[in-house]
């Protein structure tokens, strides 16, 4: 989107409504889901982002707010054949009251040239999701692509109709986590031609980069439930208190 006004002149809410705030650790037990959950519920984030298995500990917390779910589908790997992310999909949409679906491309397939298969593998799960009236996010895992990829994954995810393009997972084990770059956001910006809103996830860390990926155009953030506090500005000794 093009904002009305420079990040920098947005208010702590307003610069929330950007943000998807991860809470997917593995290894987080139900009170740091709650936890965390709740944090970025308070702040006013867009959505919580969880795991599948989290939905029954978050879905009742969000009820009655203006902070969603968005739930991570076939995550981080995205390796599972398309008839079982359909699958997946249905259960979580025909279950929970799910604002948005982050599903991971086959980037490897992607890599591959294999154009076709990647965008008929996203299709099969935007098709589920919008039958429910659920949007779709879809992740690509940028740092394991060239530009040229970035860009033809993109292009994908338009022929796909998915609602969302997305950099990265957090979660990439093949190499450097760079996460949404300038220049990767850039090449997912001019890829989508305006026919798909955009997703910047993965380092976004510094309130300094989250306001110039708003003011570049980015739709939506997944930000870490750390980094939270500090993109929005708030004191140390703020973010301290929260643990």
């Amino acid at each position: 989107m093009n904002p009305s006004k420079k990040a920098a002149e947005m208010s702590e809410r307003e610069l929330a409504s950007y943000i998807d705030q991860s809470v997917l650790k593995p290894e987080f037990t139900a009170e740091d889901i709650k936890k965390y959950s709740q944090e970025g519920i308070d702040f006013g984030c867009k959505t919580i982002c969880v795991n599948p298995a989290s939905l029954d500990i978050v879905a009742p917390m969000v009820r009655g707010t203006n902070t969603g779910i968005c739930v991570v589908c076939d995550f981080p790997f995205g390796l599972s054949t398309t008839a079982s992310k359909a699958l997946q999909a249905e259960e979580y949409c025909r279950n929970y009251e799910i604002e948005d679906l982050d599903i991971v491309a086959n980037y490897g397939r992607l890599r591959s040239g294999d154009l076709d298969y990647v965008t008929a593998d996203i299709k099969a799960v935007v098709d589920v999701c919008h039958s429910y009236g659920t949007n779709v996010k879809v992740i690509v895992e940028t740092d394991s692509l060239t530009i040229g990829q970035v860009k033809a994954g993109t292009r994908c995810a338009v022929a796909a109709g998915a609602d969302f393009i997305k950099s990265s997972t957090g979660f990439y084990t093949g190499g450097e986590q760079r996460g949404a770059t300038n220049e990767v956001v850039a090449a997912m910006i001019e890829a989508g031609e305006g026919r798909i809103k955009v997703k910047g996830s993965g380092a976004i860390r510094t309130r300094e980069h989250f306001l110039e990926l708003i003011d570049m155009g980015v739709d939506r953030m997944g930000v870490g439930y750390r980094s939270t506090p500090v993109v929005l500005g708030m004191s140390a000794d703020e973010a301290r208190k929260l643990g």
